[in-house]
C-alpha cells in the first residue's frame, strides 16, 4: 500500500503570473495613467495573488480609488488571477465588494 509522505516532505509549487500580462491587462485605464504620469507597479504575483501599488501621478490623486476599481475589474477576469491586493490600500472594501458582486453576476 502506498503511503503519503509527511507534509514537510511534499514539495510546494509556487506559481507566478507573468507581470507583463498584468500590465497589459489593466484595461482602458492605461491611457489615463499614461496621460497623468500614473504608474502601476506589480509588486508580486505569487500563486495568482497580484500585489499592486499605484504610484507616480496616482499618489494623492482623488481618482485613485476609481482607477484601482477599474484595474481590479480587468484583472479579476483573467483565469490566472485569484485575487488582487492594492498594497497601499487604494481600493476601498465597498468598491471591491461591488466589483465582486458584478463579476459573480456575469
Amino acid at each position: 500500500m502506498f503511503e503519503s509522505p509527511p507534509p514537510e516532505h511534499i514539495a510546494k509549487v509556487t506559481l507566478m503570473v507573468d507581470k507583463q500580462l498584468i500590465l497589459d491587462s489593466v484595461g482602458p485605464v492605461q491611457a489615463v495613467l499614461d496621460a497623468h504620469d500614473g504608474v502601476v507597479n506589480v509588486v508580486d504575483t505569487t500563486d495568482g495573488v497580484i500585489m499592486i501599488s499605484l504610484e507616480g501621478g496616482c499618489t494623492g490623486c482623488s481618482a485613485t480609488p476609481m482607477t484601482a476599481m477599474q484595474i481590479y475589474y480587468s484583472l479579476m477576469k483573467l483565469d490566472e488571477v485569484g485575487d488582487v491586493v492594492f498594497v497601499n490600500g487604494e481600493l476601498p472594501a465597498y468598491m471591491r465588494s461591488f466589483i465582486d458582486d458584478k463579476l459573480n453576476s456575469e
